[in-house]
């Protein structure tokens, strides 16, 4: 028998690149909490009936790309498609309640799609959801933050594409020139397109494929049908974003892929990763809170892919090797039973320390504590753990020094600010 494999559309995340993802979620846990977002965690299985309500059923994600079985109790359960829904439900079901609640997650969700360049059927997302307020401040806000995240990851090269799908009334309006407009054009659309005629015709608004984008180009463009509330609403998005020098580009194609949405709606795309690849991508959704059974309740939020953006930081190529503070080497029954004690306390104390394990003669150790990047690197042989010292080896000036082991543990805040320069 062979060996098995991962499923297709997954990936396992090797500790040869962790750390881009480290750094992601690092960064993102110091800027959440400076805008006090709170983490929260809710399960990756669901009652398909949450997905099925709050995305929507006529959706390409509900209808052809959830994974959904039915369990031992013959329920109808799905892998989660993305977290909103889910944050949405914990919200209701644990009566969160009034005010403004600012939270923020992150892990795996799964759809059913081709794989490509990052893009996975088990993938990961980082977002934020601010619940509780209409106000255009908090559209601005989340926006806000994304824009800082990316910018503080070193990212570049970043497009922001806003537009609003207003309320019901504007968007049925809309929907109804929309349909009028390109009905006369149904045998020249994509077949996806035409399937969405009927069920979700702004989808179609941002087909990738070339002719419908040119029948589409010219079609009525939904902030016309925006009614006065809706209007002032993204008015005041708009100049809030000029007031942070937040650059924005129009885009009334723009309705993003679930029917939750209402007023603002928005991407980040990457130019880096080809055709604009929409890194980001989020917008308020007033509606969904009493969709899914809970009172009227505005929010607004936002989810990134990491597998995107870990694309972009390698092509950054600015990944820090893990700080290693000591490679420590032994020989010898008694040194080496030395060394895992010693390095057990410095750890204690709040050095990185590698124990090299290996057994092998000196020479080997010491090439594999010259390629650890290690500040500095202890040694214990037979002389050393007879008197109970250790040899520290100093690793960018090669200065050796022979210290009671005892005498290295009462000496760390010293070692602290050597290693600091």
């Amino acid at each position: 028998m062979g060996a098995i494999q991962a499923l297709r559309g997954t990936q396992d995340i090797l500790p040869t690149e962790i750390g881009y993802w480290q750094q992601i979620e690092a960064t993102a846990r110091d800027i959440f909490a400076k805008a006090v977002y709170q983490e929260i965690r809710p399960p990756i299985i669901e009652q398909t009936e949450l997905f099925e309500r709050g995305i929507g059923e006529a959706t390409d994600v509900v209808g052809k790309e959830m994974y959904t079985f039915r369990d031992r109790g013959d329920r109808s359960i799905s892998l989660r498609p993305e977290m909103t829904a889910g944050v949405v439900r914990a919200f209701i079901q644990h009566s969160l309640g009034a005010g403004v609640h600012r939270l923020w997650y992150t892990g795996p969700v799964f759809r059913y799609e081709r794989p490509g360049a990052g893009r996975q059927r088990q993938f990961y997302q980082v977002g934020v959801e601010n619940i509780g307020t209409q106000d255009p401040r908090a559209d601005v806000e989340v926006i806000a933050l994304a824009t800082q995240l990316l910018q503080d990851l070193g990212l570049k090269s970043l497009k922001l594409d806003l537009n609003s799908v207003g309320q019901g009334e504007d968007r049925q309006r809309y929907r109804e020139a929309l349909v009028s407009f390109l009905s006369p054009y149904k045998s020249e659309l994509d077949k996806d397109s035409q399937d969405r005629l009927d069920r979700n015709p702004l989808r179609i608004l941002d087909s990738k494929d070339k002719r419908t984008q040119e029948i589409v180009g010219d079609a009525p463009s939904l902030l016309e049908y925006l009614g006065d509330e809706s209007r002032q609403h993204f008015d005041r998005v708009q100049q809030l974003l000029g007031d942070l020098s937040i650059n924005y580009h129009l885009n009334p194609c723009l309705v993003r892929g679930l029917d939750y949405y209402t007023h603002t709606a928005f991407e980040i795309k990457a130019e880096s990763l080809g055709n604009e690849a929409t890194v980001c991508g989020g917008g308020r959704y007033d509606g969904l809170v009493a969709e899914l059974g809970g009172k009227e309740t505005p929010a607004v939020g936002w989810a990134i892919g990491m597998e995107r953006l870990v694309l972009l930081l390698q092509q950054l190529g600015e990944e820090k090797p893990p700080k290693l503070d000591f490679y420590l080497v032994s020989r010898g029954d008694r040194a080496t039973a030395q060394a895992l004690v010693l390095a057990q306390k410095l750890r204690y104390f709040g050095f990185s320390v590698e124990l090299d394990l290996s057994g092998a003669a000196f020479g080997k150790q010491f090439k594999r504590a010259d390629r650890s990047n290690a500040m500095a690197c202890l040694v214990i042989g037979d002389a050393e753990a007879e008197n109970q010292t250790v040899n520290l080896k100093w690793m960018a000036t090669q200065k050796q020094e022979a210290i009671a082991q005892s005498q290295l543990l009462t000496m760390t805040d010293t070692l602290k600010k050597q290693m600091k320069h």
